[in-house]
């Protein structure tokens, strides 16, 4: 055997020895779902807040990303799911993170969002998702001219439901 055929010998075995160890694997394909859920419910959260907006799009920002990423059936009847998708909003605070030096105005504002979530198998009962004090953050800006004022809040709460049924989903799928 040559050197040249025995370096390339070598280099295949460590290739494939690191290959083997490096714990890769592909998005998506956890087994914390059994194969026996082909449905799950997304029902109406929970809210003990003043804030509305958010237990509104969170159902529906949920089911679409379900639906996006997942070949499982979405359906708003528990009663009929194979899963069940719980969720309340347990807090909600807004907090000014900056202020205009002259006026004193706040003109940065981070809103801090606490879920509990669960999905759990409706047949056996068994919990197959838990997320208790789940913490989701955005920043919004506030402008400091009353006459070019944009209440930026609500768009601030799409962007927090977006960026929380990406989380919601992708730990459902990764099992984290």
């Amino acid at each position: 055997m040559t050197i040249a055929r025995l370096a390339r010998f070598v280099f295949a075995c460590a290739a494939l020895a690191f290959g083997a160890g490096c714990g890769y694997h592909v998005a998506g394909r956890a087994a914390l779902i059994p194969a026996t859920i082909k449905t799950i419910a997304v029902p109406a959260f929970g809210n003990v807040t003043t804030r509305y907006q958010l237990a509104r799009l969170l159902p529906a920002d949920i089911t679409r990303e379900f639906l996006s990423r997942t070949r499982y059936a979405i359906l708003a009847d528990p009663a009929q799911a194979d899963a069940v998708l719980t969720g309340a909003i347990s807090n909600f605070g807004a907090f000014p993170t900056t202020a205009d030096p002259v006026t004193g105005r706040s003109t940065g504002v981070q809103v801090i969002v606490t879920l509990q979530l669960t999905l759990t198998d409706r047949r056996t009962g068994k919990v197959l998702y838990a997320r208790t004090g789940a913490e989701f953050r955005e920043r919004y800006e506030v402008a400091i001219d009353p006459k070019t004022y944009f209440d930026e809040s609500g768009t601030a709460m799409i962007r927090v439901a977006g960026d929380v049924a990406r989380s919601v989903v992708t730990g459902i799928l990764e099992a984290f």
